[in-house]
Order: structure tokens, then sequence, then C-alpha cells
């Protein structure tokens, strides 16, 4: 079967030996048994059974696996992929759990076109638009701290190249990202509550409101007193 044209599901299994290569149609691979070690210009990844990572046309990767393995792989064909797809490792949550089941089933029966085609259409969509675990991350501790360290060895990329492919992902620097995020909660807090600028910055992860105040300023324009007060009448 042609690859570049058709799409493939089936189960392989991979040597010991590092294979280095680059293929032009997207490949989304299930650990069934074993790991695999996958190694990118910017990524490290040992992929394990409890996760799923897609490969997008064109990477050059290497692989290998050291123990005894089973692997699901569908390769997809270019021209179901929505443009410029990058690669994802995510984790076997409850939709890729069902999503692996179906793609079992089809790599069984070999028989219905038709029904792998059209969940190869769903799973590209999810590709799309699934959140990366880095920005997910984001969103659930905006309000602390975060370390571009922390975020790049979630995705499993060098710290060197995670900014470049966060801006390309999101259009904006991690640090704008992030900060426009504490921006909309700040706003929220200074008009919705009566809450002291002590209390917000406290909430936000600032070390008194002075930082606060500052850092509001520089972003908005103006102090945040003022903000709330323009904006709550």
């Amino acid at each position: 079967m042609e690859r570049v044209n058709d799409i493939t599901c089936e189960k392989r299994t991979y040597s010991r030996e590092f294979i280095s290569h680059e293929h032009d149609f997207g490949q989304l691979l299930f650990p069934l048994q074993g790991s695999l070690d996958i190694q990118t210009e910017r990524q490290e990844i040992k992929l394990d059974p409890d996760h799923c990572f897609y490969l997008p046309p064109k990477l050059v990767h290497h692989y290998r696996s050291v123990d005894r393995n089973e692997f699901l792989i569908l390769d997809i064909p270019m021209h179901y992929l929505p443009e410029d797809t990058s690669s994802m490792y995510t984790q076997l949550d409850q939709q890729w759990a069902s999503i692996r089941y179906l793609l079992l089933e089809e790599a069984k029966s070999q028989e219905g076109a038709a029904a792998l085609a059209d969940l190869t259409r769903y799973i590209t969509n999810k590709l799309h638009r699934s959140t990366a675990p880095s920005i997910d991350y984001i969103h659930k501790h905006f309000r602390e701290p975060i370390r571009l360290e922390t975020l790049a060895s979630l995705e499993h990329y060098h710290p060197a190249y995670y900014s470049a492919w966060f801006k390309k992902k999101t259009g904006k620097s991690p640090k704008v990202y992030i900060s426009e995020l504490r921006l909309k909660e700040a706003k929220h807090l200074l008009l919705s509550t009566g809450w002291s600028m002590s209390r917000i910055s406290e909430e936000l992860g600032f070390e008194n409101s002075s930082s606060f105040t500052r850092w509001f300023v520089r972003w908005e324009g103006t102090s945040p007193q003022k903000y709330r007060i323009l904006n709550n009448g």
C-alpha cells in the first residue's frame, strides 16, 4: 500500500537499533506493549502505553525500542491533515483510549475503508484542536511563578526551542501569554470584588501590592485603583 496517499492502520514492532528517517505523511503512535525512544532535533521522548504521540510529515526522527514491543500505528496522508501540524505528545485519557480501541478494531478488520477515513478525519480534527500539555498547565497555574524549563519539560522540548515552538503555536511568547491571563484575571477581580490591592496581588502570586501595581501600570497604562474607579460606574 502506498502510505503517502492511503491511510494505513496496523500493528508494528521496532528494533533495538536507532533508525532515522522522515516521511511524507503524518503518523500517530499508540504503544500497546513496551516503549519507544523517539528523538527529534527539539524533543526526546520515551513513549509508553500511557501516552500517544503524533509525528507530523517531514520531521526527521530517530527511534528504537529496547524491550519487547508492539505499537498501533496510523499513517495519515497529507490531504487529511490541517496545514502546519506540529508534534504532539499527550496522555492517553478516556477520549484517546476510545480512539485507540476503534483503531484496533479497524486494524483487525481492514475492510471498512470508509469507516477508517471518517475516524481519521475525526482524529486530525482533534489533533488540530488539542490543547498542548504546557498550555493547559499555564491556564491552571498562571497565578503562580512558572519556569520556562517546567513548560519545556511538559512538551519534552529542549528549553532553547520551546519559546519558538510556543510562539508558533499561540502567536505570543510564553511571558506575554501568561501576563495576559494574569491581566484578565486582575481586571475581573478588580471589577467583580471589593478586595483590597493586597488581597488581589496575593491571589495573583505577586510579592506585595506595590509589585502588582507596577506590573499592572506597565501592561494597562493605568493603576489598578484608577482602573477600578473608571470601570465600575
